[in-house]
């Protein structure tokens, strides 16, 4: 239907005069953009603007309450000098390093297992996925259960096997890796993504190889990982620009152990959990700093416009496209 007035509109202007051909054109153009001011006003004022905004706040004194005072790079050079500052960083790349490539071989691990002509498949595939569709909030308060040093599920389970039961909330050598840990529950996204894409590549490859006597380990990484490569890759992005932005768990975690009540502040045993987006967070809507967490969000976008360059200029090296 679309097509048919597509090919009417362009025999109208080839049958109208100059003048009234442009009347046309004009009265199309102006249409369209009508049509599409909501979504011009939105990113304008949802988007762009608090972009802009942020910006300048970064070299201002801002709490919310009182006008912002221009310091420079003030709140720059405050950052770089604080010790939580390259603590919350370094955790964050703890998380993205470690738990970017253990989440995607975890997810491409159950895909392959899930690619099979099994009676009931379908049933295990919606099984290993539920996990991703239950809220983050609410995987995380069973988690913060589940890891209980006392009560909790793994570690009874880890007694009755005769295996230390560590404190997996209150060590700071074990906060990250429960994390890591908990992490693992919620690949079902990547895995239906990588299941996607496995049943994508062709059955006539296998079949090739097996003729010439290629084993399954040698038709996995000469046909199937070159195969998938490009959603590798997109989950790759994805993962690491995710990982940067760490914060639902980690809040809710500083305060499992928590004694005294709810505290914005924690940061976990030794500041363990105390992630990026987190201290972010915190300077924002804790100690009312605006400023120095507008500069911290400006950090933050650099450093993962880099690291997603970097990417993207490794992907010409491994990454096969079709022909």
């Amino acid at each position: 239907m679309q097509y048919c007035m597509a090919v009417v509109d362009i025999c109208l202007l080839m049958y109208l005069k100059g003048e009234d051909r442009m009347k046309v054109k004009t009265k199309r153009n102006i249409s369209g953009f009508i049509f599409a001011l909501p979504w011009i006003i939105g990113f304008v004022c949802f988007s762009a603007y608090p972009i802009v905004t942020s910006m300048y706040y970064s070299f201002t004194e801002f709490n919310m309450f009182q006008a912002p005072n221009f310091v420079g790079i003030a709140n720059y050079k405050q950052l770089f000098q604080e010790a939580k500052f390259w603590k919350s960083l370094y955790n964050t790349l703890y998380m993205t390093v470690l738990g970017t490539p253990l989440n995607l071989a975890f997810g491409l691990f159950m895909a392959n297992l899930l690619n099979k002509k099994l009676k009931g498949m379908s049933v295990y595939r919606t099984i290993f996925y539920m996990p991703t569709i239950v809220p983050a909030v609410a995987s995380t308060l069973l988690w913060i259960w589940i890891l209980n040093p006392t009560q909790g599920l793994l570690n009874n389970a880890l007694k009755s096997l005769g295996l230390p039961a560590p404190n997996w909330l209150g060590d700071p050598q074990m906060t990250k890796p429960a994390l890591l840990l908990m992490g693992l529950w919620g690949t079902g996204g990547i895995m239906l993504i990588f299941l996607a894409a496995l049943q994508d590549v062709p059955k006539s490859l296998y079949e090739a190889a097996e003729i010439d006597g290629a084993n399954s380990v040698r038709r996995f990484f000469s046909i199937t990982l070159p195969s998938i490569s490009p959603v590798i890759f997109f989950q790759l992005i994805m993962s690491v620009i995710s990982n940067f932005q760490y914060f639902t768990q980690a809040y809710l975690m500083t305060n499992a152990n928590s004694t005294g009540g709810f505290n914005a502040a924690s940061g976990g045993p030794e500041n363990s959990l105390l992630f990026y987006a987190l201290y972010l967070y915190q300077n924002a809507f804790a100690f009312f700093k605006m400023g120095k967490a507008s500069a911290m969000a400006w950090i933050l976008f650099i450093i993962v416009a880099i690291v997603t360059y970097a990417l993207f200029k490794t992907q010409r090296k491994w990454v096969t496209y079709g022909e």
